[in-house]
């Protein structure tokens, strides 16, 4: 037995377009009483990508100058950098 063909649609493939205007952005940490150097620490590394030692000096300046930028890089970026330091409610903010 033998169907009848239909006629299907061909199938158009968009490719996503890059909207970003190109602003540099900043991610900051600032210090706060409730969180241990090893929460930060490790949050740092989660959230950047970093080594240890890197994340210790950040999270020491954070200490002692009360805040720090812990990354530098595109909006988008800086948003996901920002969320997951405050997975464990750390306060960042994020500017353009």
């Amino acid at each position: 037995m033998d169907f009848p063909e239909k006629n299907i649609p061909g199938i158009e493939i968009v490719e996503e377009e890059e909207t970003g205007i190109g602003l540099e952005s900043r991610v900051i940490l600032y210090n706060d009483d409730w969180h241990s150097f090893d929460e930060v620490i490790l949050q740092i590394m989660k959230a950047i990508k970093c080594s240890f030692d890197e994340a210790r000096g950040k999270s020491f300046e954070v200490h002692v100058k009360g805040k720090s930028v812990i990354f530098n890089g595109e909006f988008n970026d800086c948003l996901k950098v920002s969320s997951v330091l405050e997975e464990i409610a750390l306060h960042t903010q994020i500017i353009t």
